[in-house]
């Protein structure tokens, strides 16, 4: 059976945030079988030689598929898509849109979000810094406005692992002022919000995750 290593316990700010829900969602779509492994982050169990053989970075999700061990949130959800052949089209050029719009969630849209975040975090709320970051961030969420203002769904016409990535970036990597001028991103992300998979995945979490 595949078992996922996720977060059994967590930072009180982390909770409900954090990538392995990418993968866990992915799963409650998919109905793939799974058994977690649970890794409390606050006892550094991310630290023991054990897990940095799983992942030398020491970051989770984490997956072990019968032997195929795979780490990175993108990788694992179009590694599940691509075996199962579910939440991503089987012709080319299909696949490749949603290889795109992952691509894109992953590096032109959560990037900025989390830099933006992270110096908020370190530096406070004013400064040159976050200030250009929020630039940047907003140049990125207009194109995507438009992109979905007359789309459903981000890369096809159907629900894909790619709305599962982009969708949890804008759930969980940005803050609400942030996109509040975006009203297709925000229609957009709380469509996706309301599918029932993900609701029993955030309530599975929270009943599962304790906070530190």
């Amino acid at each position: 059976m595949l078992k996922l290593f996720g977060f059994s316990r967590v930072n009180k700010m982390a909770r409900g945030n954090t990538r392995d829900l990418r993968v866990l969602w992915a799963l409650e779509e998919m109905q793939i079988p799974f058994e977690i492994a649970g890794i409390d982050h606050p006892n550094h169990d991310l630290d023991t030689e054990t897990f940095r053989a799983l992942n030398p970075f020491r970051q989770l999700p984490v997956i072990d598929d019968d032997g195929v061990v795979l780490s990175e949130s993108a990788a694992i959800v179009l590694y599940l898509a691509r075996k199962t052949g579910l939440l991503i089209p089987r012709d080319l050029p299909g696949e490749a849109q949603v290889l795109r719009w992952s691509f894109v969630a992953m590096n032109t849209v959560e990037m900025p979000l989390l830099s933006y975040w992270f110096v908020g975090i370190v530096a406070g709320k004013e400064g040159k810094a976050r200030e250009g970051l929020a630039g940047f961030a907003n140049r990125h969420l207009g194109a995507l406005d438009t992109w979905l203002a007359d789309r459903t769904f981000i890369a096809t016409d159907e629900f894909t692992v790619a709305d599962i990535l982009m969708s949890h970036v804008l759930i969980s990597g940005a803050e609400e002022e942030m996109l509040a001028p975006y009203a297709h991103v925000r229609a957009y992300r709380d469509r996706c919000k309301a599918r029932p998979a993900w609701q029993r995945t955030i309530d599975n979490y929270c009943a599962r995750v304790e906070a530190a």
